[in-house]
């Protein structure tokens, strides 16, 4: 028996009706969704750690949500484990004919090229009005669907022609925020503020940098560095709710030049 048929006769004795767990006999595809989500969060967490131990775990915690979905399709008679290897193996073989069949690519750049072309002959060969956003999947967070979206619509010539105009938008974008906030209209505040982060994500997007990375790093480093100001309060008989902005702003300032410091001793 191979390590994935343990894995898969695991599933099945969980999953057993008359002995197997009874919360995972209840489960479903709408409830096990989202695990399957935060095991995905899980994995890309532990690789910006580089913490290499941690990723075999979560590897394994999200392998093991692939096989539990697969196990709920087999019991419905829709599809098995097997079925779905099938799938992304021929998915991958479609999309590498460089690899595994006569064309001939010789970049990255260019294999992303055919790469999104073949997936836009795969939407469009499932029939219908095919549109240039169609497969941008809604639960992706906000912020990496922004970009999809900005992409998908850049392919077809809607896009900015630089940055500039970009910029240009997130002016026009926080004045709106302004108004808004002037005029007191939470509701139109609400879709004000939303188009101003879309305008920031397109931002990123056309600095090459990924949107919901960079604000993964920047709510690291705010955790951080409050953690550093609750820590400093506490050495000084308080908590955060005890001391005053004022005070709270200057141990901010040193952590920041703390890690600053670190940062360049560790250059050296």
């Amino acid at each position: 028996m191979t390590h994935i048929d343990e894995l898969l006769a695991v599933m099945a004795r969980l999953r057993d009706p008359q002995s197997g767990c009874p919360w995972d006999r209840e489960q479903t595809f709408a409830t096990v969704s989202p695990y399957t989500i935060e095991e995905a969060y899980e994995v890309a967490d532990a690789i910006e750690r580089g913490d290499i131990h941690d990723l075999k775990d979560e590897l394994g915690d999200l392998l093991f949500q692939v096989v539990f979905h697969a196990r709920m399709a087999e019991e419905q008679g829709l599809f098995s484990f097997a079925d779905v290897v099938a799938a992304i193996v021929t998915k991958m073989e479609r999309r590498h004919p460089h690899v595994f069949g006569e064309a001939h690519i010789g970049s990255a750049a260019e294999q992303t090229v055919a790469w999104e072309a073949q997936k836009a002959r795969e939407r469009a060969g499932k029939g219908g009005h095919a549109s240039a956003l169609d497969g941008i999947t809604r639960a992706l967070p906000a912020l990496t669907r922004a970009e999809k979206l900005q992409k998908r619509a850049a392919r077809v010539g809607f896009d900015w022609p630089d940055v500039g105009g970009v910029l240009a938008k997130i002016e026009e974008e926080l004045q709106e925020v302004r108004s808004e906030i002037a005029a007191g209209d939470l509701e139109a505040l609400r879709g004000e503020i939303g188009d101003l982060l879309f305008a920031c994500a397109n931002l990123a997007r056309h600095a090459a940098v990924d949107a919901e990375s960079a604000l993964r790093a920047t709510n690291a480093k705010f955790e951080r560095r409050f953690r550093f100001v609750e820590t400093a309060l506490r050495e000084r008989g308080k908590r955060p709710e005890d001391a005053d902005l004022m005070e709270m702003d200057a141990l901010w300032d040193e952590a920041k030049c703390r890690e600053r410091s670190d940062q360049e001793e560790a250059r050296k």
